[in-house]
C-alpha cells in the first residue's frame, strides 16, 4: 500500500466537489476552523480506521462486537426472516455477519462513501456468505438513498453500528435519522450503536492512542487535501489532539499548528498560527435517556436496548412508526 502523503494526485476535475466546499469553507472560517469528519474517510483513512478499531484503547469496537454476538438472535427474532438489511457507513462490515446470521436476511446492503473500500468489504463478506444477495451502495448516506431495485416493497432493517452517531451535533442527528427513515420507510427497524458518557480518562485514552494510530488517522485528512485539492499544507507542522469537552458531553478531535504556517489549497492562500486547530471531528456520548429523546426526534420509537455489565456501550433497536400530525 502506498503511504498516505505518497499517493498520486487526482486531477482537480476529479476531486469530489462537496470535498472541495467543505474543505476552502472551514479554512477561511477563521473564528472556528472545521472540517466534517466523513472526509477522513478515503482508502487510506479507511483502513487506518479500521486498524484503530483493533486497538486496546478503542473499547467501543469491542464491546459492541460482544453485545452483537450475544443479543442478535433477540434481534432476529424480533425483525424476522426476508428482511433487507441496510447497513450505512459499512467500512470492513466486520460486525455485520454477527446479525446477518441471526437476522436471515433476503439481501445485504451496505452503503459508504469510500467507494474503493466499499467494493473490497462487500466482496469479501458475499464470499462468506455464498447465498446471499449483496448490493453495495457508494453514496453519502446523510441525504435520503434510492435503494437497489432488488430491495424493492421487502421490510427492512437498517444497522447503523460504530456510534458514528456521535460524531454529529444534535441537529445534524436528527437530520439523518430523519433522512434514513425516509431511505428505509414507515415499518422499517434501525439497530443503532451509541457509546455512553464515562470517565473522560478512558474516552480520551480511546482517541489518543500509544502507538499513534489516531494521530495518523486524523493527519491523514491533511494529505488528502494536499493529494486531491493541490495543496501545499506541512503535515509536519501539525499535531494530534483528543480532548474531553463536559459542556457538550463530547470527545472532539483537533489538528493543532506547531509553528506559525502557511499554505495554498487550489490556489487559495491560509495561513495559521502556532497553536491554533482545525476541528475535524465530535464523538458524542449518550446517556439513556439522551439517547431514546434524539431517536424520537429523528422520528424512530425505541423498542429494545441492550448494554454491557459496565454500561459502556449500548445497542439500540427502534421502529419507524408512521408520524403524528397535529389534530
Amino acid at each position: 500500500m502506498l503511504l498516505e502523503q505518497d499517493a498520486p494526485a487526482l486531477p482537480a476535475e476529479k476531486a469530489d466537489p462537496a470535498f472541495r466546499a467543505d474543505v476552502l469553507k472551514g479554512f477561511a472560517d477563521t473564528r472556528r476552523r472545521a472540517i466534517p469528519a466523513r472526509w477522513f474517510y478515503d482508502k487510506a483513512g479507511s483502513e487506518l480506521f479500521e486498524e484503530i478499531t483493533g486497538l486496546p484503547e478503542y473499547y467501543p469496537t469491542r464491546v459492541e462486537t460482544a453485545l452483537l454476538a450475544k443479543h442478535s438472535v433477540e434481534v432476529g427474532e424480533i425483525a424476522g426472516p426476508g428482511r433487507a438489511v441496510v447497513e450505512f457507513g459499512s467500512g470492513s462490515s466486520v460486525k455485520t455477519p454477527h446479525l446477518l446470521r441471526s437476522v436471515n436476511p433476503a439481501v445485504y446492503v451496505p452503503i459508504d462513501i469510500s467507494g474503493d473500500f466499499l467494493r473490497e468489504s462487500a466482496a469479501a463478506l458475499a464470499a462468506d456468505f455464498p447465498g446471499l444477495k449483496v448490493e453495495p451502495v457508494e453514496a453519502d448516506f446523510m441525504h435520503p438513498i434510492d435503494l437497489p431495485l432488488s430491495v424493492g416493497a421487502l421490510p427492512k432493517l437498517g444497522f447503523f453500528p460504530g456510534s458514528t452517531i456521535g460524531n454529529m451535533i444534535a441537529r445534524t442527528s436528527v437530520d439523518l435519522l430523519r433522512a434514513m427513515r425516509e431511505s428505509l420507510g414507515v415499518g422499517s427497524l434501525l439497530l443503532i450503536g451509541m457509546d455512553r458518557v464515562k470517565d473522560p480518562e478512558i474516552l480520551e485514552r480511546a482517541y489518543d492512542d500509544a502507538a499513534g494510530v489516531t494521530a495518523r488517522f486524523n493527519l491523514n485528512l491533511l494529505h488528502r487535501i494536499n493529494r486531491e485539492l493541490g495543496g501545499t499544507i506541512p503535515v509536519e507542522a501539525f499535531r494530534h489532539r483528543a480532548i474531553w469537552n463536559d459542556l457538550y458531553a463530547r470527545i472532539e478531535m483537533h489538528l493543532e499548528a506547531i509553528r506559525d504556517v502557511t499554505f495554498t489549497i487550489e490556489g487559495a492562500s491560509f495561513s495559521m498560527a502556532r497553536g491554533e486547530t482545525i476541528h475535524t471531528e465530535n464523538s458524542h456520548k449518550y446517556g439513556q435517556r439522551d439517547a431514546r429523546l434524539l431517536l424520537r426526534a429523528g422520528g424512530w420509537t425505541p423498542l429494545r436496548e441492550w448494554t454491557d455489565p459496565d454500561d459502556m456501550f449500548a445497542l439500540i433497536l427502534a421502529g419507524a412508526h408512521p408520524l403524528r400530525t397535529a389534530p
